[in-house]
């Protein structure tokens, strides 16, 4: 089993700044990617931003230029750097690990609320 913590999120305002941080515990060995997804009220579940073990990025169209995911092996961290925010950032955002090459599993942290207004 794998625990995902996620903190960081919050209220800012159009054009600020926010730092998400998801730790993982447990069976951390099985990780490979890890992402941030985040869903606004009303919409579907959407991929933010996704970086591999080997480090490796893909980001939604919609956050390139502003979002930057980096991630410490070492420590089964992952951040998610979130710039020039705007209302339509509002949404829940989830830390994601994909365990399914190791043992067929994702995981999915509790979510964690970020509010941009305007």
């Amino acid at each position: 089993q794998v625990q995902l913590v996620e903190s960081g999120g919050g209220l800012v305002q159009a054009g600020g700044s926010l730092r998400l941080s998801c730790a993982a515990s447990g069976s951390i060995f099985s990780i490979d990617a890890m992402a941030w997804y985040r869903q606004a009220p009303g919409k579907q579940h959407e991929l933010v931003a996704r970086i591999t073990s080997g480090g490796s990025t893909n980001y939604a169209d919609s956050v390139k230029g502003r979002f930057t995911i980096s991630r410490v092996n070492a420590e089964y961290i992952v951040y998610l750097q979130m710039n020039s925010l705007k209302p339509e950032d509002t949404a829940v955002y989830y830390c994601y690990a994909d365990a399914r090459l190791q043992v067929g599993v994702e995981y999915w942290g509790q979510g964690t609320q970020v509010t941009v207004s305007s």
